[in-house]
């Protein structure tokens, strides 16, 4: 396992860990309903989103299974989104994937931007065999990146729970390492 050099440049975007100058940024979406519609938890306060960026700016990789490292997507000097990898399982190899972009910012392909330099990340640094990604079910959007990326859907988890008062649906996306390997 090997840490990356930060900042992670793709084409157009550089990933780097969050710093306490984020939170104007990271509130920006986190304080909005429409983005916090398809996530656990409510719009966030001013203090809520300071709690939340201290733990990202806490963890730059992880060290330890169950660790999340998320990482401030920028866009020519704009903090525009995160990109999350959370190691999972290290005696399996299991990851996971996510993203979260600020709606001025949806529609260009920077979710899916991001999230292969976040496969790239798990596959070649954290050494990871296997990487899922999830979402509501009506969050055609997300689950679009999931494609682009050529995860496959391997479940769609209907009433699963209760989420924000009616019964939700999941779906699971996954890939394997040598299938990442075998589309770059």
């Amino acid at each position: 396992m090997i840490k990356p050099a930060y900042p992670v440049r793709t084409e157009r975007l550089l990933l780097r860990p969050f710093t306490p100058a984020d939170h104007a940024a990271l509130h920006s979406w986190q304080s909005r309903p429409d983005v916090v519609r398809y996530l656990y938890g409510e719009p966030k306060t001013p203090e809520e989103t300071a709690e939340s960026l201290a733990m990202k700016a806490a963890v730059t990789w992880p060290s330890k299974e169950g660790e999340h490292l998320s990482l401030a997507v920028e866009r020519e000097g704009e903090v525009i989104g995160e990109a999350v990898l959370k190691w999972l399982n290290e005696q399996h190899r299991q990851g996971e994937i996510g993203y979260i972009l600020h709606p001025d910012h949806h529609g260009h392909g920077y979710a899916t931007e991001a999230s292969r330099a976040m496969l790239d990340l798990g596959f070649d640094h954290l050494d990871l065999h296997r990487i899922v990604a999830s979402c509501d079910a009506s969050n055609e959007a997300s689950w679009r990146v999931m494609e682009r990326l050529g995860m496959r859907r391997e479940a769609h988890f209907r009433h699963g729970e209760v989420f924000k008062g009616s019964w939700g649906e999941e779906f699971v996306y996954a890939i394997l390492e040598d299938e990442w390997r075998a589309t770059r």
